[in-house]
């Protein structure tokens, strides 16, 4: 998706939810948008800059959240990472560097998910679970930590 089409889709979730779509709000959607993979409050906060403060960025954040438009992604060590919810960017899965918290945004070929799918309910269906959505987080080290 187009980040202008990224921007209408946001625009009208928000309009759902009587949320205002503010610069601050547009300027987390954009950095995440053009990111490689999901980022922290502090990471976003050095790509955007002195635009958006940073309590700012936080009531964005908890906003967009609620509206469905990010996912939080909780890690090692207490760190949060957000990016764009699926329905803006398509289904995928992580590769998270152990050494400098890297995460990196991976889509699989459609055979390889549909076994990833199948594994999913099948370890659902031993504990009686109905699966909704998955997230697989393959933890190692990057190029650069290798």
């Amino acid at each position: 998706m187009t980040t202008s089409s990224v921007d209408r889709e946001v625009q009208k979730r928000l309009g759902e939810h009587a949320i205002r779509y503010t610069t601050g709000r547009r300027a987390v959607v954009a950095a995440l948008a053009g990111s490689d993979g999901p980022k922290s409050a502090s990471e976003l906060h050095g790509e955007i800059g002195s635009r958006v403060p940073l309590s700012s960025l936080y009531r964005s954040l908890t906003i967009l959240e609620e509206a469905g438009v990010v996912i939080p992604h909780y890690g090692a060590k207490g760190l949060t990472r957000y990016e764009l919810a699926e329905w803006l960017t398509g289904h995928h899965h992580h590769l998270v560097c152990l050494d400098c918290g890297a995460v990196e945004d991976v889509e699989i070929p459609g055979a390889q998910e549909t076994q990833v799918r199948d594994l999913v309910d099948s370890i659902s269906a031993i504990a009686s679970f109905t699966p909704i959505n998955h997230d697989l987080e393959v933890e190692g080290r990057c190029a650069r930590c290798a």
